[in-house]
């Protein structure tokens, strides 16, 4: 646990719920409680967290944090997403869900989210759709999960920024201005720098300076 982490107490009542979903389903269930004021130690509240071997104090997942920034950081209406394919690091398969917290001015301050290990169930449905013949099997093995479950938010970030670079589609060194300026785009659009410091490493990772970042942040901005 996060031992400067202090707990929002707008979400201190959701912690008995959390508790409770995870004692119902059981081990396979984890059931997580996110503080939207501290991203990068978000976890406030964990139920089962060997699932993807979380725990309290640790960082916001990238899926998280990208609907969050999509929405307005909350100000639009979006209140859940339900039954979500997700894969933990050492491949589990997960089916997850989401729900947003808002606080009495209707701005998200958090979310809990579910993840329930169906690994078992997908190898079993495998197994009788390969019996069947009704699939193609080789293109349920190449679907991947949409969101990394981590210890560490720079891990994140990593990811983040190395997603944005993969679609400009040519390494760093390679790139001019307007690459830069789109990588920086389309972070910003996944709600890397709602995270605190992350300006500093993604200027490093593209290389440019901090000044520059806010330079292309200004510009984006400005564009809208």
């Amino acid at each position: 646990m996060n031992s400067s982490r202090k707990n929002n107490p707008e979400l201190e009542k959701y912690i008995p719920l959390v508790k409770t979903i995870g004692e119902m389903f059981g081990n396979k269930c984890e059931v997580v409680l996110h503080d939207f004021s501290e991203p990068q130690h978000s976890i406030m509240a964990i139920e089962n967290g060997h699932v993807t071997g979380r725990k309290i104090g640790d960082p916001i997942t990238d899926l998280a944090l990208s609907i969050w920034k999509k929405n307005g950081n909350g100000n639009k209406e979006i209140d859940r997403i339900v039954n979500y394919k997700t894969k933990t690091k050492d491949g589990k398969i997960l089916k997850s869900s989401t729900v947003f917290i808002r606080n009495n001015q209707r701005k998200v301050i958090g979310c809990i989210c579910i993840n329930y290990d169906i690994t078992i169930h997908s190898m079993f449905r495998e197994e009788m759709d390969e019996f069947c013949t009704t699939i193609d099997l080789d293109k349920k093995k190449s679907e991947k999960g949409i969101e990394t479950f981590t210890n560490d938010v720079n891990e994140i970030l990593k990811n983040i920024i190395q997603e944005a670079v993969e679609k400009i589609g040519k390494p760093v060194f390679l790139m001019q201005k307007e690459d830069k300026l789109m990588v920086t785009k389309i972070a910003d659009e996944k709600g890397a720098f709602l995270i605190k410091g992350a300006i500093t490493q993604f200027a490093k990772e593209i290389s440019v300076s901090r000044f520059t970042i806010y330079n292309y942040l200004e510009e984006i901005k400005a564009n809208k």
